[in-house]
């Protein structure tokens, strides 16, 4: 029996940016060792490297506002905005530096994501 909802998707896409984001964000320390390591000895920094963070954002804000619009549990609207304005925060705060955080602050709400949308999809299929 298929179900066409839509919410199903969008919780899909809320997982899926929120884990890209997360793993975007272990791979990072990596891969600018590698580049400064690198042959090139460039001091370009990798722009587009930075630009994906609020690329993961913007697609996961879609997610939110699709998912929390069609969830009937209040506490999980109100979970899933918390976390992605928290998830924001952070890493507007790492690419500004405003206040210092513990470097992994941003994996926590990234984590609650994932978890409430997995909880949003498992309560409608």
């Amino acid at each position: 029996m298929k179900i066409n909802n839509p919410t199903l998707k969008t919780d899909k896409i809320g997982i899926a940016a929120s884990t890209l984001c997360m793993l975007h964000c272990i791979a990072t320390p990596f891969l600018f060792l590698v580049h400064t390591c690198s042959a090139s000895y460039t001091d370009q920094p990798l722009h587009w490297w930075a630009t994906l963070d609020f690329l993961f954002l913007f697609i996961s804000f879609f997610a939110i506002h699709h998912s929390s619009k069609h969830t009937s549990k209040t506490w999980l609207k109100y979970g899933m905005w918390i976390a992605g304005v928290s998830l924001f925060a952070t890493i507007l705060n790492e690419s500004m530096q405003l206040v210092y955080l513990f470097h992994h602050a941003k994996y926590i709400p990234a984590s609650i994501l994932i978890l409430l949308h997995t909880y949003n999809l498992r309560t409608k299929s």
